[in-house]
């Protein structure tokens, strides 16, 4: 099984128990579950974030390997660049974020469900910085090309 090119399907752990991390994966799957794997409690990569580390594949590409595989990762700390929550896992997201103390905004009272969202100027790791939500990074990526 080669790059998958569709948006995710389902949700990390739901429906059927994601294979072991093992031989089995893909090795394009294995790389984008290292990066998860690597990201800080409290700190969060954006999809595209992920596949500019590896320089390798696009957005939709790691949204589909975290839908598969990314059960036992910490799937929610790869995010949509816009901070807005996994619809359809913002219970179970916003409890890992509020346990490890991930920056959240809150919704406004016109947002539908009130859910918060991610604070992506503070949450946004680097790949390179020591973790610190408040460190006062600019949050691109710290792999390779450029992120604008």
């Amino acid at each position: 099984m080669g790059k998958a090119g569709g948006a995710p399907e389902g949700l990390p752990g739901d429906a059927e128990e994601p294979p072991a991390r093992a031989a089995e994966l893909p090795a394009y799957a294995e790389r984008v579950l290292d990066v998860a794997d690597a990201i800080p409690r409290g700190r969060v990569m954006t999809y595209g974030d992920v596949a500019e580390w590896l320089d390798e594949g696009g957005p939709r590409q790691v949204g589909r390997v975290m839908a598969l595989y990314g059960g036992a990762a910490p799937w929610w700390r790869v995010v949509r660049a816009d901070g807005t929550l996994l619809p359809g896992a913002e219970p179970r997201a916003l409890a890992h974020y509020r346990e490890e103390g991930t920056p959240l905004r809150q919704a406004g009272p016109a947002s539908e469900g009130h859910v918060p969202r991610i604070d992506m100027r503070r949450a946004r790791w680097d790949g390179a910085s020591d973790g610190d939500a408040d460190d006062g990074g600019d949050g691109a990526p710290g792999g390779a090309g450029t992120h604008t």
